[in-house]
């Protein structure tokens, strides 16, 4: 396995998904991981469900995601006052994912704010602003109770009643060795889940070293009742129903759309 070139993102929702791998791991952002899996720079990647969508050659590496089933606590969108009256959001450009759920709830439920480009990095909320990944849990661990939060997992789950999966293991096609890869993939995440106290003091080691404070705690509620790493049947029809929303509202063209998995 070590010479398979690997993409990960690089979030703490991802280590359950990613420790213990022996080889080399490329680790960036969302849309960077889908350009260079796109491109073939990448031979498999945990990136965002929606590059699936948009281009489904990927065989899915069947039984792990990175999904929620209700509030997902760090793809949100932080805004002052009242959620209706807003103007304007700024998106995270980081996962097309995000933005076009986001873009999906928003037109299902007759909402409409501008949404206007962002840069993934940016730390000040100037109006209201789709954040995701870590950015998100260090806002709401730095400021509580200066903003409000609207949660896209949980607004996705009172809408459709199912999980939202954000993020999944895509293989290109022409990997010959693909079962064994996703073998080895689905056996790494048993493997981390059954021990995640260690995940949690690892996650803990890599933040403090980089200067920042999330607790064990939030860490054990955060991958226990927040995240979801499974691929199963309901979470299949939850991104069925993205792609069908996506499709809708003139996100992606009409299409026959299968789910290749190994």
């Amino acid at each position: 396995m070590k010479s398979v070139r690997v993409g990960c993102v690089k979030y703490l929702n991802a280590h359950p998904l990613i420790r213990g791998w022996l080889g080399n791991v490329e680790f960036d952002h969302p849309s960077a991981l889908c350009q260079r899996l796109a491109e073939g720079a990448l031979d498999v990647a945990l990136v965002s469900s929606f590059e699936f969508l948009r281009n489904p050659i990927y065989r899915i590496v069947d039984d792990v995601s990175i999904s929620s089933d209700g509030p997902v606590y760090s793809v949100v969108v932080a805004h002052r006052g009242a959620f209706p009256d807003i103007e304007e959001i700024e998106l995270d450009p980081a996962s097309k994912t995000a933005v076009n759920l986001l873009r999906c709830l928003l037109v299902e439920l007759g909402l409409t704010p501008r949404l206007t480009g962002g840069t993934s990095e940016s730390t000040e909320l100037a109006h209201a602003r789709l954040i995701i990944g870590d950015q998100a849990i260090r806002l709401r661990q730095n400021h509580p109770g200066e903003f409000q939060f609207w949660d896209l997992g949980e607004q996705w789950k009172k809408l459709t009643g199912l999980p939202f999966v954000y993020a999944l293991w895509l293989i290109r096609p022409e990997i010959h060795q693909a079962t064994s890869i996703a073998q080895h993939l689905r056996g790494l995440r048993d493997e981390n889940l059954a021990d995640l106290p260690a995940i949690v003091s690892d996650a803990v080691a890599n933040i403090s070293d980089n200067k920042q404070v999330i607790s064990p705690e939030f860490l054990d509620r955060y991958y226990n009742h927040y995240l979801r790493f499974g691929f199963g049947i309901r979470e299949k029809q939850g991104l069925q129903t993205f792609g069908d929303l996506c499709v809708k509202h003139g996100v992606l063209p009409k299409r026959a759309r299968e789910f290749g998995v190994v």
